[in-house]
């Protein structure tokens, strides 16, 4: 297992195929303010690639962004909402299909109110994972080795994740909903840009 460390690109032929988990880091939680700073990605077979944009990075990936717009590729997000917004604006590409984590987990564990990637680790992996460096400055000249081992553990165990709450889902009979709201995640994203992020506009108020 290692982490692999990239500027402004991902190397082209490092990921095999299939599903691939994917993260971001921002500088903030304001998609049109706080600029992309990195993009994780892994493709579960023990190695995360990182890849970093300077300040003045004019986002030309066009290795990342092609695994990113696969649409032969299922991209696992942990709160896909956000990454999707981000990964949009910033790379100007649709990172879907989806498969979203936190959504499986809130549609199964109904036993608990305890979502974050921190807990479904714990409970479903049985492993730990620090997130000391979540709040930390991701546009600094240099990434610590710290922020580099929290950003790469973010899609480290995804696809681990994936494949337990898909059995959950089945065993539910919520596989069609979960679906359904998965492939609704990139117009959500939209939304989100367009300046709808605090309404509910499938709310009866307003």
């Amino acid at each position: 297992m290692a982490v692999h460390f990239h500027e402004e690109d991902l190397p082209a032929g490092v990921l095999a195929s299939g599903p691939v988990a994917v993260d971001t880091e921002t500088m903030g939680l304001v998609t049109h303010r706080d600029r992309l700073c990195v993009v994780q990605i892994s493709d579960g077979n023990g190695d995360e690639h990182l890849v970093r944009f300077a300040p003045d990075s004019a986002y030309h990936a066009p290795n990342l962004c092609a695994v990113l717009a696969d649409p032969a590729r299922i991209k696992i997000y942990h709160f896909a909402r956000f990454d999707l917004a981000a990964i949009e604006h910033y790379l100007g590409v649709t990172a879907a299909p989806v498969f979203c984590t936190k959504i499986a987990s809130k549609m199964t564990r109904t036993y608990t109110d305890r979502h974050g990637l921190k807990n479904l680790i714990q409970e479903l992996l049985a492993q730990d994972i620090s997130k000391q460096q979540q709040s930390s400055d991701w546009g600094g000249p240099v990434l610590s080795e710290a922020q580099r081992d929290y950003a790469a553990s973010d899609v480290r165990f995804l696809h681990r994740l994936m494949a337990i709450l898909q059995e959950r889902l089945e065993r539910e009979g919520r596989t069609a909903m979960a679906q359904a709201c998965f492939d609704f995640l990139p117009t959500r994203a939209r939304l989100d840009i367009a300046g709808w992020a605090d309404k509910d506009i499938f709310s009866h108020e307003g």
